[in-house]
Parts: C-alpha cells; structure tokens; sequence
C-alpha cells in the first residue's frame, strides 16, 4: 500500500475501506502498449466513481511515459453503487 492507501485504512472505517479496495480492483489502468493492472495496484484508489479518467505515469512493461486509461474492467458494465 502507498501512503494514500495507508491513510485512508488508518482514518476509514473498515466497511468503508473494504468497499473502496474492492472497488478500485475493478479499475484498470491501462497503456498503450496493452499492459494492464488494476488502480489499486498502481497505487490508486477510486470510490463511487464513473467515466474514464487519464494518468500520466510510466509503464512498468515498455518503460515509456505516457498517458494511461484508466476505465472500469469490461465485466462490469453497470455503473457503481449509488450513481
């Protein structure tokens, strides 16, 4: 876990840190090159949240810095809890 993640476990209720692990590992952040991992992996966390969003970071996989996709898995098409 980073230091946001870390923060987050220490000041949030356990059912509410759960809820938002558990969704950000249906978040993919993805590169151009095809690598993929999910937003909690990369470090991100994201809760009740839609649409897509960018980061600018660098592949683990090509090494290239460029921006990053970051769109809920393609499993779950609806949208999340209490949109």
């Amino acid at each position: 876990m980073n230091t946001l993640q870390r923060t987050l476990f220490k000041i949030l209720p356990r059912s509410w840190f759960a809820a938002i692990k558990a969704e950000s590992r249906e978040w993919m952040v993805r590169c151009r090159c095809g690598y993929a991992r999910s937003l909690w992996e990369a470090g991100g966390t994201r809760g009740k949240n839609a649409g897509t969003a960018h980061w600018l970071t660098r592949c683990p996989r090509c090494g290239k810095r460029s921006w990053h996709t970051i769109s809920r898995t393609a499993s779950s098409n609806q949208p999340p809890p209490g949109a």
